[in-house]
């Protein structure tokens, strides 16, 4: 029987547009959309590519924590980013820093806008427990 085990950062937003963080479903977890929000649910760094991504990541790390799963087990990413043109440098560099030697799946998808105003990125991802940490 697969086990079902739902996370969530206990933002505002997951009740108002009825979501929720990853859903670990047997070894894998499917992780949304994660962006910059502070601890209080907050969105910061409005229009800051690099502040931003580290937040981003550092949410990444939360989702990852709460399975006790590690970045080397991420299979596959999705990236959203407002204006690629401008940040593809940076989003190459941030997920270089980010994965170190990992090489997940990567998909870079440049789009006009995402959710809240001054939102740059946002990062989706897969997380496979049974690869090794």
């Amino acid at each position: 029987m697969t086990t079902v085990d739902v996370f969530n950062h206990d933002v505002p937003a997951e009740s108002d547009f009825g979501y929720s963080q990853a859903i670990r479903s047997g070894e894998l977890i499917h992780v949304s959309g994660q962006l910059a929000f502070d601890e209080a649910g907050e969105f910061r760094h409005a229009g800051d590519f690099a502040a931003q991504l580290a937040q981003t990541h550092a949410n990444m790390d939360k989702v990852l924590d709460h399975y006790g799963a590690t970045r080397n087990q991420v299979v596959a990413q999705t990236l959203y980013v407002v204006d690629l043109g401008r940040h593809a440098a940076a989003t190459a560099e941030g997920n270089l820093r980010y994965f170190g030697d990992h090489r997940p799946t990567s998909t870079v998808v440049g789009v006009t806008e995402l959710t809240l105003p001054g939102q740059v990125v946002e990062i989706s991802f897969v997380v496979d427990t049974r690869l090794p940490a």
